[in-house]
């Protein structure tokens, strides 16, 4: 968030809290920032030393439940709040308790919360308070889907298969994503349960679909550092069109004009998609590939999950809600190679 922050034209960093590094400068925690924000450092996070500050708006990267109460300070305030965090993202209570394991205490705000992926919100977010920035994996797995659930192509279950990086673990290393342990895997993150961002998901993509839509999602861990890849498998009823030609026309017709969805063709495109090729942007490569002996559609997307994924979408959101250009502070090549 740091770094795509520094570029950008229309936004000035006043505030960085850290309980860590309270009173140190911002390269004690990201090196690779040595020589910027020259006259910034970090401080303890409070209501009080926020307001202080008088931004325009507050970006919440805290831990799940942690920063529940006072992202809801803070959009008392009056400001603009993009929580990153899943504290706001699911709008029905009982399915929060579900997938978190608490009530949630300000239901209310679950309401009046705007899911944060421009794609399919962006006019929502023109008039948004409180942006719920979608998790990493359920913006590969919605982005990918989408244009089969506005067409009414979804029918049964969506299964997911997400492919993720080291990073989507944070930076603090555990036993399962300590570089030794993690480096040449290739391992599912837990093999019962599904995974908590097919609850945001199911959410949208039922939105879209105008019915319910059952999502079941897997996570792979393997040995790369950022990056996510999503299979998305949908079987389709009989007597559907789900020729590859129609099934394309779908997604160019959704995402033709999106300044941060990049189609790659199944067939013309040499290369297909690969996370390597979006690495360090807020890019997100789509393809889609159809079996129709077997009547399946196979989606795909890559994303770096720390920009597209988290700190990227955000300001993208960001961007729309405070009326700037959306690709503001976002809109270069990805690094490669990566």
């Amino acid at each position: 968030m740091l770094r795509l922050l520094l570029f950008h034209r229309e936004a000035e960093v006043v505030y960085a809290s850290s309980r860590e590094y309270a009173g140190k400068p911002i390269h004690f925690a990201h090196p690779h920032l040595r020589g910027f924000y020259r006259s910034l450092r970090f401080s303890q996070l409070s209501i009080d030393s926020i307001l202080k500050a008088d931004p325009d708006a507050v970006f919440m990267a805290l831990p799940h439940g942690v920063g529940t109460r006072l992202t809801a300070e803070l959009v008392e305030s009056g400001m603009l709040v993009v929580d990153l965090s899943a504290d706001y993202r699911l709008k029905d209570p009982s399915v929060y308790k579900e997938w978190y394991g608490v009530e949630h205490p300000y239901p209310d705000l679950l309401e009046k919360a705007v899911y944060g992926l421009p794609e399919i919100r962006r006019d929502e977010l023109k008039s948004a308070k409180l942006i719920a920035s979608p998790g990493c994996n359920a913006t590969a797995a919605i982005i990918a889907v989408a244009p089969l659930a506005s067409s009414g192509l979804l029918e049964g279950i969506v299964v997911v298969d997400v492919k993720a990086g080291s990073s989507e673990a944070g930076g603090k290393p555990a036993r399962s994503s300590h570089h030794p342990e993690r480096e040449g895997s290739i391992r599912p993150y837990s093999v019962q349960g599904g995974h908590r961002h097919q609850a945001e998901a199911e959410q949208e993509l039922s939105r879209l679909a105008g019915k319910p839509i059952k999502v079941s999602m897997a996570a792979h861990a393997v040995s790369s550092v950022r990056g996510a890849l999503a299979s998305a498998h949908v079987v389709v009823g009989e007597g559907a069109d789900a020729s590859l030609e129609r099934v394309w026309r779908l997604y160019a017709s959704m995402y033709g004009k999106e300044p941060f969805v990049r189609l790659v063709h199944p067939v013309l495109s040499p290369r297909g998609i690969d996370v390597k090729y979006v690495i360090g942007s807020n890019f997100v490569d789509v393809t889609v590939g159809v079996d129709e002996k077997a009547g399946r559609i196979t989606a795909y997307s890559a994303l770096d999950n720390l920009v597209k994924g988290a700190a990227g979408q955000a300001i993208q959101a960001f961007n729309i809600a405070m009326g700037f250009k959306e690709e503001e502070g976002l809109y270069y090549p990805p690094l490669h190679p990566a």
